[in-house]
């Protein structure tokens, strides 16, 4: 009989550790969650999610710099002689510092969106030949990259992240700011983006965070969707002040070598007054060992002393990003 009685005991007591466990970890997880105020959360999110899966809308806004950033000079795939650098060999972006100013825009009970500013400093490298004589200049530089992020209200608990969800975000507006204002040289007026020859997506300028990407949890498209070896063709209008013809690249998350930069070729000019509006051109397709996920894509307008000139005081940039999907 004592046997009979001891035996519901050895199925309550596990029974009792594992709900004890259950809201121990809930606890942890209310005060985790809400050791700041909603703002405080939303505010963190818009600058580096948390989410931590690769596939989620909400990583574009941490990962953009990185996306950006080409880690130090790489090697240029074009080598066309021209004055200053007979031959252009590498370059490229090395990020020093990120400060980052968040503004709320709109901020209601069910509705808030914040500007997020950041202001990055680095060294733009370029290492070429002169006259057959290698050379290395370093010229630091200070841009600022403008993206606006909405969230929407989906539930009220005692957890922040499971009442707001990222319900907007938009593109990339960028530019540098020292040396040389990037815009004050280009001005990126409209990117057009083509599948199979079929124009699939238009970007206006110049304030590129006037385009806004609705995220797939609230049955929007989410952001741009690619697969692996697709054909992409990217038309940039740009106006210029330079007499020279201005270097545009496109820029996207590296792959497993490091590289992730292609050249456009300019495909019209028209002389405007003291300007030039100019057109360039990419077709390319999307590497076949491109990691899923989310990421975000740069397009930039560089003036041709930017990267030909071993001056430090020329360094001249506009850019814009988009985010895009990689999926199976």
């Amino acid at each position: 009989m004592n046997k009979l009685k001891r035996a519901p005991l050895l199925f309550i007591l596990p029974a009792l550790l594992i709900l004890l466990n259950i809201t121990g970890c809930n606890k942890n997880e209310v005060t985790s969650a809400n050791s700041g105020t909603e703002d405080e959360y939303l505010t963190n999110e818009a600058v580096q999610s948390t989410d931590g899966s690769n596939d989620d809308d909400n990583e574009i806004l941490g990962n953009q710099i990185t996306d950006f950033s080409d880690d130090g000079a790489v090697f240029n795939n074009t080598n066309v002689p021209l004055t200053g650098y007979d031959s252009l060999r590498f370059y490229g972006r090395r990020v020093t510092g990120v400060t980052v100013a968040t503004t709320f825009t709109v901020n209601t009970d069910t509705l808030k969106s914040l500007n997020v500013k950041r202001t990055i400093t680095g060294n733009f490298i370029i290492k070429g030949y002169i006259g057959g004589v290698l050379d290395s200049i370093s010229k630091p530089y200070t841009e600022v990259q403008n993206r606006t992020a909405t969230f929407k209200r989906i539930n009220r608990t005692e957890v922040h992240r499971r009442n707001w969800r990222l319900y907007q975000v938009s593109a990339v507006d960028g530019q540098t700011t020292a040396p040389q204002q990037g815009k004050s040289n280009i001005t990126m007026n409209k990117v057009e983006v083509y599948k199979n020859d079929a124009l699939v997506l238009t970007l206006n300028g110049p304030d590129f965070t006037t385009n806004v990407f609705t995220t797939r949890y609230f049955s929007g498209g989410g952001v741009f969707n690619w697969g692996r070896n697709n054909t992409i063709k990217v038309k940039v209008y740009l106006t210029s002040n330079q007499s020279d013809t201005d270097f545009v690249a496109f820029h996207w998350a590296r792959n497993s070598f490091g590289f992730h930069r292609v050249p456009f070729a300019m495909t019209s000019q028209v002389v405007n007054g003291g300007n030039y509006d100019r057109v360039y051109e990419k077709t390319f397709d999307i590497y076949g060992s491109h990691r899923f996920g989310v990421f975000n894509s740069f397009i930039s307008a560089n003036t041709r002393k930017s990267l030909w000139d071993n001056n430090p005081g020329e360094f001249s940039s506009t850019y814009m990003g988009v985010p895009y999907r990689i999926s199976f």
